[in-house]
């Protein structure tokens, strides 16, 4: 059973920057693309960053972050890592990491993802 804990969520002021981690458990983590998905109030839940499995792996963002997010992955320490920079309000929504982008579905279970709003 795979296990994801995510972290790193806060409350924020526009233009302000986050870095959420989260780390897998009970599978191959290596082995699979992985990635960051948002999901807003009122909103179906969409992903916003992929990232290959693999030391050099290559990387896919939804266009709304592009250029403000950056994923990475640290397969020693089975992490995965999403960098938020210039945060928009309508980067405000519940973030969590699944397998995902490239092809690959999700895990089937979710963590509880970590809250991050972004507001004045």
């Amino acid at each position: 059973q795979v296990q994801l804990v995510e972290s790193g969520g806060a409350l924020v002021q526009p233009g302000g920057s986050l870095r959420l981690s989260c780390v897998v458990s009970g599978s191959i983590f290596w082995f699979y693309p992985m990635g960051w998905y948002r999901q807003a109030p009122g909103k179906q839940r969409e992903l916003v960053a992929a990232i290959r499995s693999g030391g050099g792996g290559s990387t896919n963002y939804a266009d709304s972050v592009k250029g403000r997010f950056t994923i990475s992955r640290d397969n020693a320490k089975n992490t995965v890592y999403l960098q938020m920079n210039n945060l928009k309000a309508e980067d405000t929504a519940v973030y969590y990491c699944n397998r995902g982008g490239f092809g690959s579905p999700d895990f089937g279970s979710w963590g509880q993802g970590t809250q991050v709003t972004v507001s004045s």
